[in-house]
């Protein structure tokens, strides 16, 4: 691996690169903090699919993307005397310094857990009136879900044991189809949230995360599915002209095809 030193200069480079970019590229040297943003969540979901597809060499790319938009902004930030890479790198360092009271004070802690917790009490001192403030409004509801309940965790607000939770999600299965019975579909929604909310936080108690689930879930049926289509191509029959016993033969013959479980 590159040392320490090679790194930097690595950093540097790219520094001088998005100098000259903003200089005399007419793209870039239209570019804002808004414009970039949509691009900028872009390419995080972009990494993440990388990350879940376990492509390191992609990761690395991905990787590179993310770190270009940080210099960009911080680069913007510069020119409006607000703040550049120095202070954004400064910022994390004694943020850092200052949540990791086990590593450079005189504080003991046990294990993760106890940690995570005097991150939570931390961020309060700090100014913050509730644990929720650090969860973003844009989240998709799902992430959101998960941060939540990670966050209230921290505090102590949480279940014992996981069959407490399993118990909840029956419960919460059990109210959603009271109301698919009574018809109500504003109240159906509000139950069906809490199921997924429910479920949410057993994934949690099982150490899984219900993001990265999801996704595995949707490349396994977008693989059988066009898996499905390709086999109708070959006979030259429209997915609508077939029924769906001769669909479900391919399907569960993609569910047979290597890596496809």
């Amino acid at each position: 691996m590159n040392s320490k030193q090679t790194q930097v200069q690595a950093f540097e480079r790219l520094l001088n690169i998005m100098d000259d970019l903003r200089e005399k590229c007419p793209w870039d040297k239209k570019q804002t903090l808004q414009t970039l943003r949509h691009l900028t969540i872009e390419e995080t979901y972009e990494l993440g699919d990388a990350i879940l597809d376990n492509d390191l060499n992609e990761v690395k790319k991905e990787l590179g993307d993310l770190l270009l938009h940080i210099v960009f902004y911080a680069k913007i930030g510069s020119e409006t005397n607000d703040f550049d890479m120095a202070d954004v790198c400064n910022e994390i360092c004694d943020k850092l310094i200052h949540r990791h009271p086990h590593i450079y004070s005189d504080t003991v802690v046990k294990d993760e857990e106890e940690v995570k917790q005097n991150w939570e009490k931390l961020k309060l001192k700090e100014g913050r009136k509730s644990v929720l403030e650090g969860v973003p409004k844009s989240l998709p509801a799902l992430v959101k879900a998960s941060r939540i309940q990670d966050k209230v965790k921290g505090v102590g607000f949480d279940w014992e044991e996981p069959h407490q939770v399993w118990d909840k999600v029956q419960e919460e299965l059990a109210e959603l189809q009271v109301e698919v019975q009574a018809g109500d579909h504003d109240k159906m929604e509000a139950e069906f949230g809490d199921v997924l909310f429910s479920l949410i936080n057993y994934a949690r108690f099982l150490n899984i995360n219900p993001e990265d689930a999801l996704e595995r879930t949707n490349k396994k049926f977008i693989t059988r599915f066009q898996y499905l289509e390709s086999k109708a191509g070959e006979l030259g029959k429209p997915l609508m002209d077939m029924t769906l016993a001769e669909m479900d033969v391919f399907w569960e013959e993609a569910k047979r095809l290597p890596k496809n479980s």
